[in-house]
C-alpha cells in the first residue's frame, strides 16, 4: 500500500520568541539601561485631508468636491521617545526548542516514520549549522526592530545566553555593519557562528537555549517609534484609526512580527538575487507585496517538496532540504484534509 500524507498533520514552532518591550534612554548611558522608564503609548488628533483615491466614476462633481474638501478627522496611537532621550531600547527573549520534525499531531503513524527517518537523515547530512547561522545573522543585524532600524545612525544588539536565571555568555554586534541582503558577517563572523552553535545545539537537543536579545537604536531626542499596529477587524467597534500594541501599557512589538523576522532565511526560491531572503512560509508568500514567491505550480513550494522527499523518494537539493526543514521549524498544521 503506498505512503499517504496524514490528514491530522501538526508541528509545533521551534523558536518561540517573547513579546518585544519598548523602553527609552540616552545611548551613552546604556549602562543603565536596565532602569530605563518604559514607552508609552498615548492618543493624538489631527485634522487631515482626504487623500484616498475615490471613485470618480459615475459620480456627480458637486458631491466629490464636498467630499474632497471635507477634513479628515481621525485619533491614532503614537509612540515616541521622551525629549531628553535619543535611544530606543528594545528586549525581549528567545527559547529554542528542541525535536525540529517532530509532529506535535499526526494520525498516521507509517507516515511520521517515514517523516521522522527522513529528518534524521537531514539532520545526520546537513545539521542545523546553515539555519543556525540564518537565524543568529538575523538576531545580529536587528531585522527584528523593523521600521525602527531605518534611519538609526547607530544600532547595537546584545544576545545572552541565559543559564538559571543569569547571563552566563553575550556576544554584542553593530547592526548596521551587517547587511539585511546576504548572511556575510564580515568581522563579526566569529561572534555570530558562536551564537549560531549556540542555536545549532539547542535545535538539535543537545542543550537548554533561552536567549536575552536587547537592541539599542539611536534614531534621535524625541522622535517617534513604531511599536506593532494591532488588525481591527470589526472597525465599527473602534474610534481610532490606527491601534498599537502595548503589553500593561508599555509599547511592544508582536511576538509573531519578531518571529517572521528572525525566520527570514529563505533566499533559495527564483529571484532572490533580485529580492534577497524573505521569511520562511509554505508558498514563500510575501504579504506587503501581495505575492508568493513558491506557487505550487513551480513545484518549489513546500507542500511539493515534501511530498517529493516522504512519498516518492525524491531527494530536493540541498538548498530546498533547507527550506523545508525551516519550514518544520517554524510550524503549522500541514494535514492533508482529502486523505
Amino acid at each position: 500500500m503506498s505512503l499517504k500524507t496524514a490528514s491530522v498533520l501538526a508541528f509545533e514552532r521551534k523558536l518561540d520568541p517573547s513579546d518585544a518591550l519598548f523602553h527609552a534612554g540616552r545611548w551613552d548611558d546604556q549602562a543603565e539601561a536596565a532602569r530605563w522608564p518604559a514607552i508609552a503609548l498615548r492618543e493624538k488628533s489631527v485634522r487631515g485631508t482626504i487623500s484616498n483615491r475615490l471613485k470618480t466614476k459615475e459620480q456627480d462633481p458637486a458631491k466629490l468636491d464636498a467630499a474632497i474638501e471635507n477634513p479628515n478627522l481621525q485619533t491614532v496611537d503614537v509612540a515616541t521617545l521622551p525629549a531628553e532621550a535619543d535611544t530606543l531600547k528594545v528586549s525581549f527573549t528567545l527559547r529554542v526548542l528542541p525535536g525540529a520534525g517532530k509532529p506535535s499531531a499526526c494520525n498516521n503513524a507509517d507516515y511520521e516514520a517515514k517523516l521522522l527517518q527522513t529528518v534524521q537523515g537531514y539532520v545526520d547530512s546537513q545539521g542545523f549549522g546553515e539555519l543556525a547561522r540564518r537565524y543568529a545573522h538575523n538576531l545580529a543585524t536587528g531585522r527584528f526592530l523593523w521600521r525602527n532600524r531605518v534611519g538609526a545612525e547607530q544600532v547595537e544588539v546584545t544576545v545572552a545566553l541565559i543559564e538559571k536565571g543569569t547571563a552566563t555568555k553575550s556576544w554584542t554586534f553593530d547592526a548596521l555593519q551587517l547587511s539585511l541582503r546576504h548572511f556575510d558577517a564580515g568581522d563579526a563572523q566569529s561572534d555570530r557562528d558562536a551564537l549560531a552553535a549556540l542555536i545549532a545545539d539547542g535545535l538539535a537537543g543537545k542543550r537548554h537555549v533561552l536567549l536575552q536579545i536587547t537592541a539599542f537604536a539611536r534614531v534621535g531626542a524625541a522622535q517617534e517609534v513604531f511599536p506593532s499596529q494591532e488588525l481591527i477587524l470589526d472597525r465599527g467597534r473602534g474610534d481610532k484609526s490606527k491601534t498599537l500594541y502595548h503589553v500593561d501599557k508599555v509599547a511592544a512589538i508582536h511576538s509573531q512580527k519578531l518571529g517572521n523576522a528572525i525566520r527570514t532565511v529563505d533566499d533559495w526560491y527564483e529571484g532572490a538575487n533580485e529580492l534577497g531572503p524573505i521569511a520562511v512560509e509554505p508558498y514563500g508568500s510575501v504579504t506587503t507585496q501581495g505575492k508568493a514567491y513558491r506557487q505550487p505550480k513551480q513545484k518549489q513550494d513546500f507542500y511539493n517538496l515534501l511530498d517529493d522527499w516522504l512519498l516518492k523518494d525524491k531527494v530536493p537539493p540541498v538548498e530546498q532540504q533547507h527550506f523545508v526543514m525551516a519550514v518544520l521549524i517554524r510550524g503549522g498544521v500541514f494535514g492533508d484534509a482529502g486523505n
